[in-house]
């Protein structure tokens, strides 16, 4: 199950020689339940790119979200991402369970913690660019691929 997102966040480094993970400021984490260690996935908004790595913890307040080893090679300085994690739990956990949803401006500073995913983004210079496309996506009607039982 989704237990953290931290929506719309900057890179503010790329360090391709570096071991390897993410870095994130600690006010982040802290913000979207995230440890030092947790694995995280990392969707770029701006590229599409998606991959999974670690978590390092940044400089409390410093707005990091630095891109560390080979992924440098996927996700750059400027991009917007959005970092997951998930979390395993029964099925009665599940139900009764609210991730926390952090979003963040410009400047990677929290601007709001929710628990609703599928809420749409509260506007920031972060978010607004990308608006109206994540509207054009959002407004359109969506088919499923599959409609039957998952094939074995």
């Amino acid at each position: 199950m989704l237990k953290s997102k931290i929506h719309g966040a900057t890179v503010t480094e790329a360090n391709l020689h570096y071991v390897g993970s993410v870095t994130v400021d600690l006010n982040l984490l802290d913000a979207a339940d995230i440890l030092p260690g947790e694995l995280v996935a990392i969707l770029d908004i701006t590229n599409g790119a998606r991959l999974e790595t670690y978590v390092i913890a940044g400089e409390r307040g410093s707005g990091v979200l630095g891109i560390n080893g080979a992924a440098a090679h996927l996700v750059h300085t400027g991009d917007t991402v959005v970092l997951i994690t998930y979390a395993e739990m029964t099925t009665d956990e599940a139900k009764a369970y609210r991730p926390a949803v952090v979003y963040v401006n410009d400047r990677n500073s929290v601007i709001q913690v929710a628990t609703d995913p599928s809420a749409p983004a509260p506007s920031s210079p972060a978010t607004a660019a990308s608006a109206s496309q994540r509207r054009s996506v959002v407004d359109k009607p969506k088919a499923l691929a599959w409609s039957g039982p998952i094939p074995h």
